[in-house]
Protein backbone atom coordinates (compact mmCIF):
# COMPACT_ATOMS: atom_id res chain seq x y z
CA UNK A 1 0.00 0.00 0.00
CA UNK A 2 2.73 2.36 1.11
CA UNK A 3 4.25 1.84 -2.89
CA UNK A 4 1.18 2.10 -4.55
CA UNK A 5 0.20 5.66 -2.72
CA UNK A 6 3.86 6.83 -3.17
CA UNK A 7 2.82 6.00 -7.12
CA UNK A 8 -0.71 7.70 -6.35
CA UNK A 9 1.16 10.98 -5.35
CA UNK A 10 3.80 11.09 -8.32
CA UNK A 11 0.96 10.34 -10.83
CA UNK A 12 -1.14 13.10 -8.78
CA UNK A 13 2.28 15.74 -8.79
CA UNK A 14 2.59 14.82 -12.48
CA UNK A 15 -1.08 14.75 -13.50
CA UNK A 16 -1.93 18.42 -11.87
CA UNK A 17 -0.13 20.49 -14.71
CA UNK A 18 -0.80 17.66 -17.42
CA UNK A 19 -4.51 18.31 -16.81
CA UNK A 20 -4.63 21.27 -15.59
CA UNK A 21 -3.25 22.41 -18.82
CA UNK A 22 -4.83 20.00 -21.16
CA UNK A 23 -7.78 21.56 -19.25
CA UNK A 24 -7.07 24.99 -20.26
CA UNK A 25 -5.73 23.32 -24.08
CA UNK A 26 -8.98 22.07 -24.17
CA UNK A 27 -10.41 25.67 -23.62
CA UNK A 28 -9.17 26.54 -26.54
CA UNK A 29 -11.04 24.19 -28.55
CA UNK A 30 -14.05 26.29 -28.47
CA UNK A 31 -12.13 29.42 -29.56
CA UNK A 32 -10.42 27.76 -33.08
CA UNK A 33 -13.78 26.21 -33.78
CA UNK A 34 -15.15 29.38 -33.75
CA UNK A 35 -12.64 31.28 -35.11
CA UNK A 36 -11.54 28.97 -37.62
CA UNK A 37 -13.59 27.00 -40.26
CA UNK A 38 -14.14 23.18 -40.07
CA UNK A 39 -11.51 23.04 -42.99
CA UNK A 40 -8.53 25.57 -41.50
CA UNK A 41 -8.84 23.49 -38.25
CA UNK A 42 -8.70 20.77 -40.96
CA UNK A 43 -5.17 22.72 -41.94
CA UNK A 44 -4.09 22.44 -38.23
CA UNK A 45 -5.39 18.72 -37.20
CA UNK A 46 -3.68 17.22 -40.21
CA UNK A 47 0.23 18.92 -39.69
CA UNK A 48 0.14 18.49 -35.88
CA UNK A 49 -0.68 14.69 -37.09
CA UNK A 50 2.71 14.41 -38.92
CA UNK A 51 4.48 16.52 -35.85
CA UNK A 52 2.90 13.61 -33.67
CA UNK A 53 5.05 10.83 -36.09
CA UNK A 54 8.25 13.15 -35.67
CA UNK A 55 8.27 13.59 -32.35
CA UNK A 56 8.86 9.99 -31.93
CA UNK A 57 11.74 9.82 -34.77
CA UNK A 58 13.32 13.24 -33.20
CA UNK A 59 13.71 11.37 -29.92
CA UNK A 60 14.00 7.47 -30.90
CA UNK A 61 13.51 6.03 -27.63
CA UNK A 62 16.03 8.01 -25.86
CA UNK A 63 13.89 8.80 -22.69
CA UNK A 64 12.99 5.61 -22.00
CA UNK A 65 16.80 4.36 -22.42
CA UNK A 66 17.73 7.23 -19.95
CA UNK A 67 15.17 5.53 -17.37
CA UNK A 68 16.73 2.02 -18.75
CA UNK A 69 20.99 2.89 -18.59
CA UNK A 70 20.82 5.19 -15.56
CA UNK A 71 19.65 2.87 -13.17
CA UNK A 72 22.61 0.36 -14.37
CA UNK A 73 25.22 2.88 -15.01
CA UNK A 74 27.87 4.36 -12.28
CA UNK A 75 28.08 7.30 -13.89
CA UNK A 76 24.68 8.99 -14.41
CA UNK A 77 26.05 11.93 -15.92
CA UNK A 78 27.72 10.33 -19.09
CA UNK A 79 24.42 8.29 -19.50
CA UNK A 80 22.64 12.09 -19.97
CA UNK A 81 25.36 13.92 -21.21
CA UNK A 82 25.68 10.89 -24.09
CA UNK A 83 21.79 11.05 -24.65
CA UNK A 84 21.16 14.53 -25.05
CA UNK A 85 24.03 15.16 -27.55
CA UNK A 86 22.50 12.29 -29.91
CA UNK A 87 19.47 14.29 -29.63
CA UNK A 88 20.27 17.72 -30.30
CA UNK A 89 22.90 16.29 -33.24
CA UNK A 90 20.10 14.95 -35.06
CA UNK A 91 17.88 17.49 -34.24
CA UNK A 92 19.97 20.06 -35.81
CA UNK A 93 20.36 18.04 -39.10
CA UNK A 94 16.24 17.60 -39.05
CA UNK A 95 16.06 21.01 -38.91
CA UNK A 96 18.38 22.02 -41.68
CA UNK A 97 16.64 19.67 -43.97
CA UNK A 98 13.29 20.62 -43.12
CA UNK A 99 14.17 24.39 -44.28
CA UNK A 100 16.01 23.35 -47.55
CA UNK A 101 13.16 21.34 -48.62
CA UNK A 102 9.94 23.33 -46.88
CA UNK A 103 8.20 23.91 -50.77
CA UNK A 104 8.40 19.98 -51.12
CA UNK A 105 7.23 19.10 -47.95
CA UNK A 106 4.68 21.65 -47.50
CA UNK A 107 3.03 20.90 -51.32
CA UNK A 108 3.34 16.92 -49.96
CA UNK A 109 0.97 18.16 -46.97
CA UNK A 110 -1.37 19.19 -48.98
CA UNK A 111 -0.37 23.02 -48.33
CA UNK A 112 1.94 24.39 -50.57
CA UNK A 113 0.96 28.39 -50.04
CA UNK A 114 2.60 28.19 -46.39
CA UNK A 115 5.95 26.59 -46.79
CA UNK A 116 6.25 28.89 -43.57
CA UNK A 117 4.05 26.16 -41.52
CA UNK A 118 6.79 23.48 -42.20
CA UNK A 119 9.77 25.91 -40.52
CA UNK A 120 7.81 26.22 -37.42
CA UNK A 121 6.72 22.95 -37.28
CA UNK A 122 10.35 22.26 -37.70
CA UNK A 123 11.75 24.27 -34.62
CA UNK A 124 8.84 23.21 -32.44
CA UNK A 125 10.10 19.39 -33.32
CA UNK A 126 13.50 20.21 -32.86
CA UNK A 127 12.72 22.21 -29.29
CA UNK A 128 10.48 19.71 -28.28
CA UNK A 129 12.87 16.74 -28.61
CA UNK A 130 15.62 18.33 -26.68
CA UNK A 131 13.15 19.08 -23.91
CA UNK A 132 11.87 15.53 -23.81
CA UNK A 133 15.57 14.61 -22.80
CA UNK A 134 15.56 16.90 -20.25
CA UNK A 135 12.15 16.35 -19.15
CA UNK A 136 13.31 12.50 -18.64
CA UNK A 137 16.33 13.41 -16.29
CA UNK A 138 13.88 15.60 -14.34
CA UNK A 139 11.31 12.51 -14.04
CA UNK A 140 14.48 10.17 -13.39
CA UNK A 141 15.88 12.13 -10.58
CA UNK A 142 12.51 12.50 -8.79
CA UNK A 143 12.00 16.09 -9.22
CA UNK A 144 8.37 15.96 -10.14
CA UNK A 145 8.00 19.90 -8.26
CA UNK A 146 10.52 20.86 -11.13
CA UNK A 147 8.99 19.13 -14.03
CA UNK A 148 5.40 20.35 -12.87
CA UNK A 149 6.54 24.02 -12.87
CA UNK A 150 8.11 23.70 -15.91
CA UNK A 151 5.17 21.98 -18.03
CA UNK A 152 2.77 24.38 -16.10
CA UNK A 153 4.70 27.48 -17.87
CA UNK A 154 5.20 25.93 -20.97
CA UNK A 155 1.56 25.28 -21.03
CA UNK A 156 0.57 29.10 -19.93
CA UNK A 157 2.62 30.51 -22.77
CA UNK A 158 1.12 28.43 -25.48
CA UNK A 159 -2.54 29.56 -24.09
CA UNK A 160 -1.51 33.62 -23.16
CA UNK A 161 -0.14 33.68 -27.08
CA UNK A 162 -2.91 31.76 -28.52
CA UNK A 163 -5.16 33.93 -26.76
CA UNK A 164 -3.60 37.27 -27.53
CA UNK A 165 -2.71 36.50 -31.59
CA UNK A 166 -6.21 35.08 -31.97
CA UNK A 167 -8.68 37.32 -29.94
CA UNK A 168 -6.78 40.24 -28.82
CA UNK A 169 -4.77 41.17 -31.58
CA UNK A 170 -7.78 40.99 -34.35
CA UNK A 171 -9.72 43.33 -32.43
CA UNK A 172 -7.23 45.29 -32.18
CA UNK A 173 -6.00 45.45 -35.67
CA UNK A 174 -10.35 46.14 -36.74
CA UNK A 175 -10.12 49.64 -34.26
CA UNK A 176 -7.35 51.81 -36.20
CA UNK A 177 -8.19 54.17 -33.27
CA UNK A 178 -7.01 51.96 -30.68
CA UNK A 179 -4.45 53.28 -29.04
CA UNK A 180 -2.24 49.44 -29.50
CA UNK A 181 -3.24 49.66 -33.12
CA UNK A 182 -0.20 50.98 -34.48
CA UNK A 183 2.07 48.06 -31.94
CA UNK A 184 -0.42 45.55 -33.38
CA UNK A 185 -0.10 46.77 -36.95
CA UNK A 186 3.33 45.81 -36.79
CA UNK A 187 3.04 42.34 -35.32
CA UNK A 188 0.22 40.59 -36.54
CA UNK A 189 -1.42 39.65 -39.85
CA UNK A 190 -4.47 39.09 -40.46
CA UNK A 191 -3.68 36.67 -43.61
CA UNK A 192 -1.86 34.40 -41.46
CA UNK A 193 -4.76 32.57 -39.88
CA UNK A 194 -4.39 29.86 -38.04
CA UNK A 195 -0.74 30.17 -38.87
CA UNK A 196 -0.92 32.11 -35.30
CA UNK A 197 -1.47 28.34 -34.02
CA UNK A 198 1.86 27.27 -34.56
CA UNK A 199 3.44 30.72 -33.64
CA UNK A 200 2.65 30.12 -30.60
CA UNK A 201 3.53 26.74 -30.29
CA UNK A 202 6.87 27.85 -31.36
CA UNK A 203 7.02 30.58 -28.57
CA UNK A 204 6.05 27.91 -25.37
CA UNK A 205 8.50 25.22 -27.08
CA UNK A 206 11.27 27.47 -27.21
CA UNK A 207 10.63 29.36 -23.92
CA UNK A 208 10.34 26.10 -22.41
CA UNK A 209 13.69 24.75 -23.32
CA UNK A 210 15.37 27.68 -22.30
CA UNK A 211 13.89 27.24 -18.52
CA UNK A 212 14.98 23.55 -19.20
CA UNK A 213 18.85 24.98 -20.21
CA UNK A 214 19.71 24.45 -15.90
CA UNK A 215 18.64 21.08 -16.49
CA UNK A 216 20.80 20.55 -19.60
CA UNK A 217 23.53 22.42 -18.39
CA UNK A 218 24.36 19.88 -15.77
CA UNK A 219 25.14 17.20 -18.59
CA UNK A 220 28.03 18.72 -19.79
CA UNK A 221 29.53 17.62 -23.19
CA UNK A 222 30.73 14.15 -22.70
CA UNK A 223 29.69 11.66 -25.64
CA UNK A 224 30.65 8.07 -24.88
CA UNK A 225 30.54 6.30 -28.37
CA UNK A 226 30.77 2.91 -26.57
CA UNK A 227 27.88 3.80 -24.59
CA UNK A 228 25.82 4.92 -27.31
CA UNK A 229 26.52 1.92 -29.23
CA UNK A 230 24.83 0.03 -26.23
CA UNK A 231 22.27 2.50 -25.79
CA UNK A 232 20.77 1.84 -29.86
CA UNK A 233 20.05 -1.23 -30.08
CA UNK A 234 18.05 -0.74 -26.98
CA UNK A 235 16.09 2.33 -28.20
CA UNK A 236 15.46 1.54 -31.96
CA UNK A 237 13.23 -0.80 -31.04
CA UNK A 238 11.16 1.36 -28.79
CA UNK A 239 11.43 4.01 -32.40
CA UNK A 240 9.46 1.31 -34.31
CA UNK A 241 7.26 0.92 -31.47
CA UNK A 242 6.84 4.77 -31.91
CA UNK A 243 6.19 4.80 -35.23
CA UNK A 244 4.03 2.19 -35.55
CA UNK A 245 1.91 3.19 -32.04
CA UNK A 246 1.42 6.94 -34.28
CA UNK A 247 -0.20 4.83 -36.89
CA UNK A 248 -2.23 3.54 -34.85
CA UNK A 249 -3.17 6.77 -32.82
CA UNK A 250 -2.81 9.47 -35.79
CA UNK A 251 -2.89 8.32 -39.17
CA UNK A 252 -5.82 8.07 -39.54
CA UNK A 253 -6.32 12.05 -39.90
CA UNK A 254 -3.49 11.53 -42.92
CA UNK A 255 -5.34 8.80 -44.59
CA UNK A 256 -8.74 11.06 -44.05
CA UNK A 257 -7.05 13.66 -46.06
CA UNK A 258 -5.81 11.23 -48.65
CA UNK A 259 -9.18 8.89 -49.05
CA UNK A 260 -11.98 11.38 -49.01
CA UNK A 261 -13.02 13.90 -51.77
CA UNK A 262 -10.75 16.78 -51.82
CA UNK A 263 -13.80 19.10 -51.15
CA UNK A 264 -14.64 17.84 -47.67
CA UNK A 265 -11.40 16.07 -46.40
CA UNK A 266 -10.40 19.14 -44.41
CA UNK A 267 -13.62 19.52 -43.12
CA UNK A 268 -14.25 16.29 -42.10
CA UNK A 269 -10.79 16.23 -40.74
CA UNK A 270 -11.54 19.11 -38.50
CA UNK A 271 -14.88 17.51 -37.09
CA UNK A 272 -13.35 14.52 -36.43
CA UNK A 273 -10.14 16.37 -34.43
CA UNK A 274 -12.50 18.76 -32.50
CA UNK A 275 -14.11 15.83 -30.93
CA UNK A 276 -11.32 13.72 -30.98
CA UNK A 277 -10.37 16.15 -28.15
CA UNK A 278 -13.36 15.33 -25.98
CA UNK A 279 -11.86 11.99 -25.82
CA UNK A 280 -8.67 12.77 -24.35
CA UNK A 281 -10.01 13.02 -21.00
CA UNK A 282 -8.71 9.82 -20.33
CA UNK A 283 -5.49 10.53 -22.24
CA UNK A 284 -4.38 13.59 -19.72
CA UNK A 285 -4.77 10.35 -17.02
CA UNK A 286 -2.94 8.09 -19.04
CA UNK A 287 0.05 10.57 -19.88
CA UNK A 288 0.19 11.72 -16.08
CA UNK A 289 -0.12 8.02 -14.91
CA UNK A 290 2.94 7.28 -17.29
CA UNK A 291 4.85 10.30 -16.52
CA UNK A 292 5.00 9.06 -13.08
CA UNK A 293 4.98 4.96 -13.25
CA UNK A 294 7.52 4.72 -15.76
CA UNK A 295 10.44 5.66 -13.55
CA UNK A 296 8.79 4.46 -10.77
CA UNK A 297 8.56 0.92 -12.21
CA UNK A 298 12.61 1.00 -13.30
CA UNK A 299 13.64 2.17 -10.16
CA UNK A 300 11.51 -0.51 -8.10
CA UNK A 301 11.35 -3.57 -10.28
CA UNK A 302 13.90 -5.49 -8.04
CA UNK A 303 11.59 -5.41 -5.15
CA UNK A 304 10.66 -8.46 -3.80
CA UNK A 305 6.73 -7.84 -4.22
CA UNK A 306 7.22 -6.11 -7.00
CA UNK A 307 4.99 -8.22 -9.13
CA UNK A 308 1.95 -7.51 -6.50
CA UNK A 309 2.45 -4.06 -6.48
CA UNK A 310 2.34 -3.71 -10.39
CA UNK A 311 -1.06 -5.79 -10.01
CA UNK A 312 -2.83 -3.56 -8.13
CA UNK A 313 -1.82 -0.62 -9.53
CA UNK A 314 -3.03 -1.75 -12.68
CA UNK A 315 -6.36 -2.41 -10.98
CA UNK A 316 -6.80 0.53 -9.69
CA UNK A 317 -5.68 2.47 -12.90
CA UNK A 318 -8.83 0.83 -14.98
CA UNK A 319 -11.00 1.70 -11.97
CA UNK A 320 -9.72 5.41 -12.38
CA UNK A 321 -10.00 5.13 -16.33
CA UNK A 322 -13.29 3.48 -16.31
CA UNK A 323 -14.81 6.58 -13.86
CA UNK A 324 -13.47 9.29 -16.24
CA UNK A 325 -15.67 7.18 -19.73
CA UNK A 326 -18.72 7.23 -17.35
CA UNK A 327 -18.06 10.94 -16.13
CA UNK A 328 -17.42 11.79 -19.77
CA UNK A 329 -20.27 10.15 -21.62
CA UNK A 330 -22.57 11.10 -18.38
CA UNK A 331 -21.90 14.68 -19.23
CA UNK A 332 -21.43 14.83 -22.53
CA UNK A 333 -24.77 16.80 -22.71
CA UNK A 334 -22.54 20.29 -21.62
CA UNK A 335 -19.15 18.64 -22.82
CA UNK A 336 -20.09 18.81 -26.08
CA UNK A 337 -20.59 22.83 -26.09
CA UNK A 338 -16.95 22.86 -25.92
CA UNK A 339 -17.01 22.31 -29.68
CA UNK A 340 -18.37 24.50 -32.11
CA UNK A 341 -22.02 23.89 -33.53
CA UNK A 342 -20.17 22.79 -37.03
CA UNK A 343 -18.33 20.54 -35.34
CA UNK A 344 -20.59 18.48 -32.95
CA UNK A 345 -21.91 15.57 -36.25
CA UNK A 346 -18.95 13.91 -34.93
CA UNK A 347 -19.81 13.45 -31.32
CA UNK A 348 -20.47 9.82 -32.35
CA UNK A 349 -16.78 8.84 -31.85
CA UNK A 350 -16.15 10.09 -28.37
CA UNK A 351 -17.42 6.70 -26.47
CA UNK A 352 -15.66 4.50 -29.47
CA UNK A 353 -12.42 6.72 -29.05
CA UNK A 354 -12.76 6.62 -25.09
CA UNK A 355 -12.41 3.26 -24.50
CA UNK A 356 -9.80 3.18 -27.42
CA UNK A 357 -8.00 5.48 -25.21
CA UNK A 358 -8.34 3.14 -22.23
CA UNK A 359 -7.34 0.07 -24.15
CA UNK A 360 -3.86 1.88 -24.98
CA UNK A 361 -3.97 3.22 -21.33
CA UNK A 362 -3.50 -0.86 -20.04
CA UNK A 363 -1.36 -1.04 -23.09
CA UNK A 364 1.33 1.21 -21.77
CA UNK A 365 1.12 -0.20 -18.24
CA UNK A 366 1.53 -3.82 -19.93
CA UNK A 367 4.41 -2.91 -21.97
CA UNK A 368 6.62 -2.34 -18.93
CA UNK A 369 7.32 -6.12 -19.57
CA UNK A 370 9.63 -5.67 -22.41
CA UNK A 371 11.33 -3.01 -21.37
CA UNK A 372 12.30 -4.53 -18.17
CA UNK A 373 13.29 -7.52 -19.85
CA UNK A 374 15.32 -5.78 -22.46
CA UNK A 375 13.39 -7.56 -25.52
CA UNK A 376 12.19 -3.90 -26.50
CA UNK A 377 11.66 -5.54 -30.17
CA UNK A 378 8.30 -7.34 -28.61
CA UNK A 379 7.12 -3.61 -28.57
CA UNK A 380 8.06 -2.89 -32.36
CA UNK A 381 6.45 -6.46 -32.89
CA UNK A 382 3.02 -5.64 -31.23
CA UNK A 383 2.76 -2.11 -32.18
CA UNK A 384 3.31 -3.36 -35.87
CA UNK A 385 0.80 -5.95 -35.33
CA UNK A 386 -1.77 -3.28 -34.42
CA UNK A 387 -0.71 -0.34 -37.36
CA UNK A 388 -1.34 -3.18 -39.60
CA UNK A 389 -5.11 -3.26 -38.42
CA UNK A 390 -5.66 0.23 -38.40
CA UNK A 391 -4.24 0.77 -41.73
CA UNK A 392 -6.56 -2.10 -43.27
CA UNK A 393 -9.89 -1.02 -41.96
CA UNK A 394 -9.07 2.51 -42.50
CA UNK A 395 -7.79 2.11 -46.28
CA UNK A 396 -11.06 -0.66 -46.90
CA UNK A 397 -13.45 1.28 -44.88
CA UNK A 398 -13.04 5.07 -45.03
CA UNK A 399 -14.38 5.79 -48.60
CA UNK A 400 -17.91 4.69 -47.51
CA UNK A 401 -17.97 5.45 -43.69
CA UNK A 402 -15.67 8.46 -43.26
CA UNK A 403 -14.08 9.41 -39.64
CA UNK A 404 -16.09 6.45 -38.10
CA UNK A 405 -14.17 3.99 -39.85
CA UNK A 406 -10.99 5.58 -38.34
CA UNK A 407 -12.99 5.60 -34.53
CA UNK A 408 -13.60 2.16 -34.82
CA UNK A 409 -10.54 1.25 -35.92
CA UNK A 410 -8.78 3.03 -33.58
CA UNK A 411 -10.55 0.98 -30.72
CA UNK A 412 -10.18 -2.21 -32.85
CA UNK A 413 -6.12 -1.47 -33.16
CA UNK A 414 -5.71 -0.81 -29.44
CA UNK A 415 -7.72 -3.44 -27.72
CA UNK A 416 -6.20 -5.86 -29.59
CA UNK A 417 -2.65 -4.68 -28.95
CA UNK A 418 -3.68 -4.80 -25.17
CA UNK A 419 -5.22 -8.56 -25.36
CA UNK A 420 -1.78 -9.89 -27.10
CA UNK A 421 0.50 -7.72 -24.83
CA UNK A 422 -0.81 -9.59 -21.95
CA UNK A 423 -1.00 -13.21 -23.74
CA UNK A 424 3.28 -12.56 -24.46
CA UNK A 425 3.94 -10.91 -21.30
CA UNK A 426 2.72 -14.28 -19.79
CA UNK A 427 5.90 -16.32 -19.91
CA UNK A 428 8.72 -13.32 -19.03
CA UNK A 429 6.19 -11.43 -16.81
CA UNK A 430 4.32 -13.46 -14.17
CA UNK A 431 2.29 -11.30 -12.68
CA UNK A 432 -1.37 -12.18 -11.59
CA UNK A 433 -4.00 -9.77 -12.71
CA UNK A 434 -7.29 -9.74 -10.34
CA UNK A 435 -9.03 -10.64 -13.98
CA UNK A 436 -12.80 -11.14 -12.43
CA UNK A 437 -12.35 -7.98 -10.41
CA UNK A 438 -11.46 -6.11 -13.77
CA UNK A 439 -14.27 -7.80 -15.99
CA UNK A 440 -16.23 -7.00 -13.11
CA UNK A 441 -15.82 -3.29 -13.25
CA UNK A 442 -15.46 -3.79 -16.94
CA UNK A 443 -18.62 -5.35 -17.18
CA UNK A 444 -20.64 -2.76 -14.70
CA UNK A 445 -19.38 0.38 -15.82
CA UNK A 446 -20.34 -0.86 -19.86
CA UNK A 447 -23.97 -1.86 -18.31
CA UNK A 448 -24.29 1.63 -16.75
CA UNK A 449 -23.66 3.52 -19.65
CA UNK A 450 -25.84 1.43 -21.72
CA UNK A 451 -28.94 2.19 -19.68
CA UNK A 452 -27.81 6.01 -19.69
CA UNK A 453 -28.26 5.63 -23.40
CA UNK A 454 -31.37 3.46 -23.82
CA UNK A 455 -32.95 5.12 -20.65
CA UNK A 456 -34.05 8.67 -20.53
CA UNK A 457 -36.59 10.00 -17.50
CA UNK A 458 -37.24 13.19 -18.72
CA UNK A 459 -35.33 16.95 -19.16
CA UNK A 460 -31.84 16.72 -20.17
CA UNK A 461 -31.16 18.27 -16.49
CA UNK A 462 -32.98 15.16 -14.88
CA UNK A 463 -31.04 12.78 -17.04
CA UNK A 464 -27.29 14.36 -16.03
CA UNK A 465 -28.45 14.35 -11.99
CA UNK A 466 -29.83 10.14 -12.99
CA UNK A 467 -26.58 9.48 -14.94
CA UNK A 468 -24.45 11.35 -12.56
CA UNK A 469 -25.94 9.56 -9.53
CA UNK A 470 -24.71 5.78 -12.04
CA UNK A 471 -21.32 7.46 -11.58
CA UNK A 472 -21.66 7.59 -7.64
CA UNK A 473 -22.90 4.01 -7.27
CA UNK A 474 -19.88 2.61 -9.42
CA UNK A 475 -17.68 3.92 -7.51
CA UNK A 476 -19.50 3.15 -4.21
CA UNK A 477 -19.44 -0.48 -6.01
CA UNK A 478 -15.91 -0.16 -6.62
CA UNK A 479 -15.13 0.38 -3.03
CA UNK A 480 -17.52 -2.17 -1.19
CA UNK A 481 -15.76 -4.95 -3.34
CA UNK A 482 -11.95 -3.68 -2.42
CA UNK A 483 -12.68 -2.70 0.82
CA UNK A 484 -11.57 -5.89 2.27
CA UNK A 485 -8.21 -5.79 0.07
CA UNK A 486 -7.72 -2.07 1.54
CA UNK A 487 -8.15 -3.54 4.97
CA UNK A 488 -5.57 -6.41 4.39
CA UNK A 489 -3.01 -4.23 2.56
CA UNK A 490 -3.37 -1.42 5.75
CA UNK A 491 -2.03 -4.46 7.84
CA UNK A 492 0.68 -5.44 5.87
Amino acid sequence: MKQVKALAGQTIVYGVPSIIGRLLNYLLVPLYTRAFSTSDFGTVTSLYAYVSFLNIVLTYGMETSLFNFSRMAEDKKKVFSTILTSVTISSLIFLSLAYVFRFNIAAFVKDPTHPDFIIWVALILSADALASVAFAKLREQNKARNFAIIKSFNILIYILFNIFFIVICPKIYADPNNILYGLVQHIYNPNLGVGYVFISNVASSVITLFMLLPTMSKAGIHFDMQLWKKIMPYALPLLLAGLAGMVNETLDRIILLYLLPDDIAKQQIGIYGACYKISIIITMFVQAFRYAAEPYFFAHSKDEDFYKMFADVTKYFIIGCLLIFLGTMFNLPWIQYFVGKNFRSGLAVVPILLLANLCLGVFYNLSMWYKLAHKTMYGAYLTIFGAVITIVINVVFIPKYGYMASAWATLICYAATMVMSYITSRKQFPVKFDMPRIGLYFALSLTLYLTSEYIHIGSTVANLIFDNCMIVAFAVIVYLVERPTFAILKKK
